[in-house]
């Protein structure tokens, strides 16, 4: 990400629905993170929006060292220092009733827990795409980084939160659970 900055207003696009379509053509779930895919299907059968991005978030750490882990955080007193690749979800959002609902949702995710959760924008999917919005899930004072470096026990918290995030996202959508 880099480049969250705070969100700005919804602006008139009328190549939404052209943009959509083909995003979704392009769309590949087997490339979205296996936890989140019925999150990201869920979000292609709204017509308001549509995901640029995504991801769940990987923990590197000494006992895993693999960049795209989905494993859980051992419970290891070997582990001092993990590396966190930041758990987010991109959005392009139609400037239509149904949208500034949709945003007007979105900006209240972050209530799960504040400190660790940002709703906002990114100015390298803003310059690519009007009217795209990020949630995503990291400690505040890290927001503009997608990679950061934490101590063990923050990594569990994180960890706690990001799955938070994604079972209140995966209610919102209706989704069963998991």
């Amino acid at each position: 990400m880099e480049t969250f900055t705070c969100k700005k207003p919804l602006v008139p696009n009328p190549f939404h629905q052209d943009q959509r379509r083909r995003a979704l053509a392009g769309l590949d779930l087997g490339a979205i993170d296996a936890p989140i895919v019925e999150i990201v299907r869920g979000f292609t059968k709204r017509t308001y929006c549509f995901t640029l991005q995504s991801c769940y978030g990987h923990f590197i750490h000494r006992e895993q060292r693999q960049w795209n882990n989905l494993d859980p955080l051992p419970v290891s007193d070997r582990v001092a220092t993990v590396e966190y690749r930041i758990a987010y979800l991109a959005f392009c959002i139609e400037p239509s009733g149904p949208g500034r609902d949709f945003l007007h949702d979105l900006e209240k995710i972050p209530a799960i827990d504040p400190a660790y959760i940002q709703f906002g924008c990114a100015d390298w999917f803003w310059n690519k795409q009007v009217n795209s919005y990020v949630l995503q899930v990291e400690p505040d004072r890290f927001k503009t980084k997608d990679r950061i470096k934490v101590d063990y026990q923050e990594a569990r918290h994180i960890e706690q939160v990001r799955n938070r995030f994604f079972i209140q996202i995966g209610k919102w959508l209706q989704l069963p659970p998991q």
